[in-house]
């Protein structure tokens, strides 16, 4: 809803000639709802630059929060919805200190209860109501973003690949193995085959819990990769439940190694590297 330009003048001139007086009313409701979780020079600041904001688009004739003449507005208010999602504050917190105005802008109005009045407060409040709206809308974009960033984060933290030896690197999968994690480990291994000029790889399986076809799928993808790149692939980690449901499955590994654990898997590295290689005899009691 947009207001008229006559309706834009009354409230401009309200805020700018009880400035003062509202912004310190507004800024105390707000400090109210916050209680403490925001510091009070921080706050003034934001409701300071919120109401020049407001006065700017005010002064420009009738006023609609889509319209370019409050463009300037908007991006005020849109930074003050991304600070407070980066800082932990609710969309709701976020959003109702703008409404806070509301009430800042009815107290200072009370002296005057003429119908005039009133119908300028119902105009005020459905200019107030989009612009809390619009800072809802936009704190939920932004928290949107960070989860996203968040999580490619983890799902990079949990697919390291790692260097267990001179030209021998393995790549330990924990969890489920989906579309899009599959495509991050063969991104991480091939970059890293890249950067260590490896020629074997080791994929280890232990911590994930069961292989379907699907996940089966993903990690001849990988091996499929990593040969093209120049390097050998051993699969790791086949326990006799995961080795039964391959056999029932018909899943086929073709000429590809596989083995039991980890460390079965790097001896035949070593071997195929004529490194010398011998499992330790337990100790004998005399």
């Amino acid at each position: 809803m947009a207001l008229s330009a006559d309706e834009s003048g009354r409230l401009g001139e309200l805020l700018t000639s009880r400035a003062e007086q509202v912004t310190q009313r507004w800024t105390e409701i707000i400090a109210g709802q916050l209680r403490g979780r925001l510091s009070q020079a921080e706050l003034v600041r934001q409701v300071q630059e919120l109401h020049r904001a407001l006065v700017d688009a005010l002064g420009k004739g009738e006023v609609d929060l889509n319209a370019e003449e409050a463009t300037e507005l908007r991006a005020v208010l849109a930074d003050l919805s991304r600070g407070q999602a980066r800082q932990g504050f609710s969309a709701t917190e976020t959003a109702t200190g703008v409404f806070a105005l509301k009430e800042a802008l009815l107290q200072t109005l009370e002296t005057d209860q003429s119908a005039a009045t009133l119908r300028d407060y119902v105009a005020f409040s459905a200019l107030i109501d989009q612009m809390g709206l619009f800072t809802f809308e936009s704190f939920v974009r932004t928290r949107e973003s960070l989860i996203a960033d968040q999580a490619e984060q983890l799902l990079e933290l949990s697919t390291p690949v790692v260097k267990l030896w001179e030209g021998v690197v393995a790549v330990p999968l924990v969890g489920t193995l989906d579309s899009a994690r599959a495509q991050v480990v063969m991104e991480r291994l091939l970059q890293t085959l890249v950067d260590t000029g490896s020629p074997y790889a080791i994929i280890d399986i232990t911590g994930v819990p069961a292989v379907d076809t699907q996940v089966a799928q993903h990690i001849l993808k990988t091996v499929v990769a990593a040969r093209l790149m120049g390097a050998d692939c051993i699969i790791s980690g086949i326990r006799p439940q995961i080795a039964q449901t391959i056999v029932a499955l018909g899943i086929e590994f073709g000429d590809i190694a596989t083995k039991a654990s980890l460390a079965d898997a790097l001896r035949h590295v070593l071997r195929l590297t004529g490194v010398e290689t011998s499992r330790r005899q337990p100790r004998r009691e005399s």
